[in-house]
């Protein structure tokens, strides 16, 4: 699967469970990493919950591979690499906190997809 299209999947997968403010930052010239970090809000931790398990499930189902889930212990925060894309599922006031979008974004890379 290319890069944009598994990009494609795990934003259609945030917006088949409501995530709110889904946003899309490349970082491929600036990271090695990966090559986009996506950025959710939850509004809850089960709903962060919900979210994490789905985009894997269809990540899985779609062939690709999931590298790693951190943060389902308390789900204010989880994390899903994908490889070329890492995805960051906040509940607000854990997206607040960070900001990590101004961290990443400031090259004007970032593009928002959803609020």
């Amino acid at each position: 699967m290319k890069k944009k299209s598994l990009q494609t999947l795990c934003i259609n997968s945030l917006e088949d469970l409501k995530a709110h403010n889904i946003n899309v930052i490349s970082v491929e010239k600036i990271s090695s990493l990966a090559n986009y970090m996506i950025f959710a809000t939850a509004t809850s931790a089960r709903h962060a919950k919900a979210l994490s398990e789905k985009l894997v499930e269809n990540v899985k189902n779609s062939g690709e591979i999931v590298l790693g889930v951190e943060g389902n212990d308390d789900c204010e925060w989880i994390l899903i690499d994908c490889e070329d894309v890492i995805v960051n599922i906040m509940i607000e006031k854990i997206r607040k906190y960070y900001d990590l979008e101004s961290l990443w974004s400031f090259d004007g890379s970032l593009t928002e997809i959803h609020s």
